[in-house]
């Protein structure tokens, strides 16, 4: 039967539902959609105290097991720099540099993927004198023996397959460059080493050789291999 207040109460439903379409999306779906994100974020606000406390109770746990894992790793890197440090003092000796002192510096910094230290290779090229970075003390030659004593006492865990060595026997003479030599042949047991010298102590530990000429030819100069 005919009810004029059922008619009523459909037409203002559909026209609530148009209203409501009309404001969030255009489809009931998407009316249906706005009103659980409407609930999820009254959740947050409502709930916004707990959460943060949730949140702040396991950022605390992570600080803690990143300091902890960071000290460890610190502990462990200061016992392979006291190591590190006792070798490479003893190639340099062999490698007639006696009086290099090389040192390991640790400083704090924010924590970070590498973790909580700065490390920095110092030196010291004569007795008597403040440590200070090896790129601005080191001379060409001094670098070039101090990164072979690395790669000498590093040799079985790097990467690295090819060393190459320019200037390496600057200040070298004599049995200080055989020692060179032999340290280089030793290197040259797990990397392939290439290496630029005019010395004949070190060319002659070479398994093969190449003879690098410059000279001039119909006005111009030539460099030939």
């Amino acid at each position: 039967t005919y009810s004029a207040d059922e008619l009523e109460q459909i037409e203002e439903r559909l026209d609530t539902l148009h209203k409501l379409k009309r404001k969030y999306g255009g489809s009931v779906e998407d009316v249906i959609a706005f009103c659980e994100k409407a609930k999820r974020q009254l959740d947050e606000v409502e709930f916004a105290s707990d959460r943060i406390e949730q949140l702040q109770k396991k950022l605390s746990a992570l600080q803690t097991a990143m300091q902890e894992k960071g000290m460890a790793l610190s502990a462990a890197r200061k016992m392979a720099a006291e190591k590190l440090q006792a070798e490479i003092s003893s190639e340099l000796m062999q490698l007639d540099m006696p009086k290099i002192q090389f040192v390991c510096e640790f400083s704090a910094q924010q924590p970070q993927e590498n973790g909580l230290d700065a490390v920095r290779f110092l030196m010291s090229a004569n007795v008597g004198e403040s440590l200070r970075p090896l790129s601005k003390v080191a001379s060409g030659g001094e670098l070039a023996r101090i990164m072979l004593a690395l790669k000498n006492v590093l040799a079985e865990n790097e990467t690295v397959t090819t060393l190459v060595f320019d200037e390496v026997d600057t200040g070298v003479s004599g049995r200080a460059a055989q020692k060179v030599a032999r340290k280089m042949a030793d290197v040259g047991q797990h990397k392939q080493v290439l290496c630029v010298t005019h010395l004949p102590q070190i060319a002659a530990m070479a398994d093969v050789h190449f003879s690098v000429e410059k000279g001039e030819r119909d006005g111009r100069t030539y460099t030939q291999v």
